[in-house]
C-alpha cells in the first residue's frame, strides 16, 4: 500500500470523488446520492466518515467558541429530536446529538472540555431549567440568555390560543361564516407585517374591525417582537412597558405569558444587551 496525494487512506475513490459525495449529502438523502454516483448506500457512509475525520484533524470545530446557541429540532415523526449547538459569531453548526435531554447536552460539554468551556461567554437557549443548571455548572463564566426566537414563539402561541378561543365562541353562537373567515386569518396573524401579502393585509384589517380583543393580542405579539429586535436601554424599557401592557390586557394567554417572561426577565433582557441573534 502506498500513500498518494489524490486519495485518502483506505479509500476506494479519489479525494475529489469523496469530497463531491460529502457535499451532496448536505443537500440530498444518502440514498439519492448513492443512486446518482452509482455507489452503495454504505459506501456513502464510509465516505462521510473519512471526510469528517479529515476535516476534524485539520481544524478543531470547537476552536474559538465564545457565544453559542442551544436548540432542538425535530427530524422524524414520532417526536424524534436532535439537540444542536451553533456558533453565534460565525452562524455555523458546531455539534448535533440525538435526543433533547440533559444527558444529550452533557455529551457536547464533555467533548468541549473544561478549558474550552471556560472560554464560553454567552449561551442562548430556551427557558428550560435543566439547560440553565447545566450551563451554570459547565460554563461558569458564561452569561445565560433566553433565546429571542423562543420569546416570539411563546407570543405567537399565545396569539393562536386567543384566535382559537374566539373561533370556538363563534361556532358555539352559530356564527359559521364568521368562524370560517376567522380560520382563514391564521397566517395573517402569524406572519410579520413586512411579509404579508395584499390578501393577508386585508384579512388583518378585517380582524381589527370585527374583533378588537384578537387584534389587541396581535399587537401584543408584534410589540414584543419589535422590542426584542432593538438593543440597549430603549429595548429594555420597551420590554418593561410590554409587561405592564400584558398584565392589564385582561387577555389570559398574554397575562400568563407576561408572568412567564417576568420570571425569566434577567435572561430575556440579555438579548438586548448582548446583541444575540433575533428572529
Amino acid at each position: 500500500m502506498a500513500q498518494v496525494p489524490w486519495a485518502r487512506h483506505g479509500a476506494g475513490h479519489t479525494r475529489d470523488f469523496d469530497d463531491l459525495a460529502a457535499w451532496l449529502v448536505t443537500h440530498a438523502p444518502k440514498s439519492a446520492v448513492a443512486a446518482l454516483l452509482r455507489i452503495a448506500w454504505r459506501t456513502v457512509g464510509s465516505i462521510i466518515d473519512r471526510v469528517l475525520a479529515d476535516g476534524r484533524a485539520a481544524h478543531d470545530p470547537f476552536d474559538g467558541l465564545r457565544r453559542i446557541g442551544i436548540d432542538e429540532i425535530s427530524y422524524k415523526k414520532g417526536h424524534r429530536y436532535l439537540m444542536i449547538v451553533v456558533d453565534h459569531d460565525t452562524g455555523r453548526l458546531v455539534w448535533a446529538g440525538v435526543g433533547r435531554d440533559k444527558k444529550t447536552l452533557e455529551g457536547f460539554f464533555d467533548l468541549l472540555g473544561k478549558k474550552r468551556c471556560a472560554k464560553i461567554r454567552l449561551v442562548s437557549a430556551d427557558a428550560a431549567e435543566w439547560i440553565a443548571d447545566l450551563v451554570r455548572d459547565r460554563c461558569k463564566r458564561a452569561t445565560l440568555c433566553t433565546d429571542s426566537f423562543h420569546l416570539v414563539a411563546w407570543a405567537t402561541e399565545a396569539l393562536d390560543e386567543v384566535r382559537r378561543e374566539v373561533w370556538n365562541a363563534a361556532r358555539r353562537q352559530g356564527m359559521r361564516e364568521f368562524a370560517r373567515e376567522l380560520k382563514g386569518a391564521r397566517y395573517a396573524l402569524w406572519k410579520n407585517p413586512e411579509d404579508l401579502t395584499a390578501r393577508q393585509e386585508a384579512k388583518l384589517a378585517w380582524v381589527s374591525a370585527v374583533n378588537t380583543r384578537l387584534y389587541r393580542a396581535y399587537l401584543l405579539k408584534e410589540q414584543l417582537r419589535v422590542a426584542i429586535r432593538l438593543k440597549g436601554r430603549r429595548a429594555i424599557a420597551m420590554i418593561h412597558a410590554w409587561l405592564a401592557w400584558a398584565a392589564r390586557s385582561r387577555i389570559s394567554a398574554f397575562v400568563e405569558l407576561g408572568r412567564r417572561i417576568r420570571k425569566n426577565l434577567p435572561g430575556s433582557r440579555r438579548p438586548c444587551d448582548t446583541g444575540s441573534p433575533t428572529p
